[in-house]
């Protein structure tokens, strides 16, 4: 017979699966998983390229804000576009511009007439797409699934993103790369977003229709909708600000700071510097799972200060790690309670923001999880040439954690949100963005 252990496990892999029982959303996470392979390749192919047409890293960089900046302008637009229409045309919209692009580079690649600018100019307008896309997937998955099953929904999309973003799509990135050239990568992740496409097709009209909202309104007006709602619930507000100005501490260290430690303090190689970030990867992966078994626990937003702030302190790992394993196991902590928070958030707000408004709130969130990391990048060289990696490490994991631990204090209506039942909360947040 067996174990009670076992059936544990069993029933929990069962509970994480069952948003694949709604035929939409396993169309929708299908179709997802692949393009997640095919942005793993794109990763290592846009880098290759870069590198390619001009050796300097400032063509990288260049790269780089090509892409960031139409995300971080559109965004808004974006969640307008998914709150106003169909999400499903708008993300289908997306992945036909982000697939024509990619396809455009890879012929350019193939023929040996792709030049710096060109890339450039190309990568602007996938950073476009993107800013289409991601508002509208966060507030389709409502439209897919029934609430009880958001978690699992959000979980099973974070297993997805490390294991083909992190592990299998650069991978075969290297692979096409090495064998049959950098255009071919391009290629095949083109070829990727064709089955995200044909995924979101057959999904069917009618079944993620717009919402009934006055379309005579300005972009603006719209924006500010969804402004005064968020404005209204301090819960949210604050959340959004205070994890933004944590992640200016946070993003800049960690992202430019960790590879110094690997190849300069610890003299790591390359392959030491991809097990600490694969290490990260598979701590993502393993909390999805888990979290995907157990179901949303009875505080999450508390859960998800707790994780966050924890996670900031990684980077006191990183600068007092003597050992590459020190770092790796920090990596591994890190991201399993960055992505267990990110799970639990995305599934709270699929719950408590009024459905209309959904896009727009995900698009807040989204633009102020990224809008000073531009800054952190820049002031992260100047403060560690000054002070030194393992006192802006520190510095830097302490700030950002503080600032979360200060944000939750701050706002005690989240015990608030957290008790009140679902119904009362749409009830009342519906109400209250109204006004």
């Amino acid at each position: 017979m067996p174990s009670h252990r076992s059936l544990l496990a069993t029933a929990s892999g069962l509970r994480l699966l069952r948003p694949l029982r709604e035929r939409n959303f396993a169309l929708l996470w299908s179709g997802l998983t692949i393009s997640l392979l095919g942005d793993g390749m794109y990763t290592v192919a846009i880098a290759w390229t870069a590198y390619e047409l001009s050796g300097a890293p400032t063509a990288l960089s260049l790269v780089g804000l090509a892409a960031a900046i139409p995300q971080l302008v559109l965004v808004l637009v974006g969640g307008v576009l998914s709150d106003r229409f169909e999400r499903r045309r708008v993300m289908l919209a997306a992945d036909v511009l982000r697939g024509a692009v990619v396809a455009t580079i890879g012929v350019l690649a193939l023929a040996d007439v792709l030049r710096l600018w060109q890339l450039v100019a190309l990568v602007a307008l996938y950073g476009i797409g993107t800013a289409m896309f991601a508002p509208a997937i966060t507030a389709l998955v409502p439209d897919l699934v029934p609430h009880d099953r958001l978690l699992e929904a959000n979980a099973l999309n974070q297993v997805s993103r490390p294991l083909m973003l992190r592990f299998l799509g650069p991978a075969l990135g290297g692979v096409l790369i090495a064998t049959a050239g950098v255009g071919w990568a391009f290629i095949v992740d083109a070829g990727s977003f064709v089955v995200s496409i044909a995924a979101l097709l057959a999904i069917g009209r009618g079944v993620t229709a717009a919402l009934a909202r006055r379309i005579h309104s300005s972009v603006l007006d719209d924006v500010r909708e969804g402004l005064a709602y968020a404005r209204s619930q301090p819960w949210l507000l604050g959340t959004l600000l205070g994890s933004s100005l944590a992640m200016f501490f946070f993003y800049g260290p960690v992202y430019v700071l960790l590879p110094f430690v690997v190849k300069h303090v610890l003299h790591g190689s390359a392959g030491d510097l991809g097990i600490v970030f694969a290490a990260g990867g598979t701590g993502a992966i393993i909390v999805s799972l888990t979290l995907g078994g157990r179901g949303l626990p009875h505080r999450p937003l508390t859960l998800m200060y707790v994780a966050w702030s924890l996670m900031c302190l990684q980077l006191v790992g990183y600068a007092t790690a003597g050992a590459l394993w020190e770092v790796a196991l920090a990596s591994f902590v890190g991201t399993a309670l960055l992505v267990g928070g990110q799970i639990l958030w995305s599934t709270v707000l699929q719950r408590t923001v009024p459905r209309e408004l959904l896009g727009r709130v995900a698009s807040f969130d989204a633009l102020l999880s990224y809008a000073l990391v531009p800054l952190s990048y820049a002031a992260t060289a100047p403060i560690e040439a000054a002070i030194g990696v393992r006192a802006t490490l520190i510095g830097a994991g302490l700030a950002s954690a503080t600032t979360l631990a200060i944000t939750f204090l701050a706002f005690p209506r989240i015990r608030a949100v957290e008790d009140a039942p679902t119904a009362e909360l749409r009830t009342e947040h519906g109400a209250a963005g109204a006004g």
